[in-house]
């Protein structure tokens, strides 16, 4: 019994320090999300909001920028709000799982619009937790951008 508990914490000890350590490809991860009509587009593992903006594309990533580093947990991964577009890496508070957060602001057929797209590294589902955190954010940007039953 004593050797069961133990494969079983050193399995566990082991898993914990993968999703912690293991290595990350920005090349993977740092990628502009696609262009679509403004809305919310859940996913099994993800989640993408796009918005007409209101303030010029600087003007909203660098409110985004402000919004993100605010966020607990959450660092920038890639990118630059001068570069046009951010990767952000947040982690679970437990196990530390990773969830990347790419935003770019693309002019659309409405006019310039923020694509903000929201991914888990690890699993098949990220439990909602991507759409709360984009929609907060989103949230925080208030009168930036547009909601989407309000397009201008």
């Amino acid at each position: 019994m004593k050797i069961v508990v133990a494969i079983i914490l050193l399995v566990l000890v082991a898993a914990f320090a993968y999703v912690r350590l293991a290595p990350s490809d920005p090349d993977r991860w740092h990628v502009r999300p696609t262009y679509a009509a403004p809305g919310d587009y859940p996913e099994m593992n993800g989640f993408e909001a796009i918005r007409q903006i209101t303030t010029t594309p600087a003007g909203v990533l660098e409110a985004i920028d402000r919004i993100a580093r605010q966020t607990h947990r959450t660092v920038l991964y890639a990118g630059t709000p001068e570069a046009g577009m951010m990767t952000y890496e947040t982690r679970s508070a437990l196990w530390g799982f990773p969830d990347y957060t790419t935003i770019a602001v693309e002019e659309g057929e409405i006019g310039p619009v923020v694509l903000i797209y929201a991914q888990s590294r690890f699993g098949s589902s990220d439990l909602g937790v991507n759409a709360v955190r984009v929609s907060a954010w989103i949230a925080a940007l208030g009168p930036l951008i547009v909601d989407p039953g309000q397009t201008q």
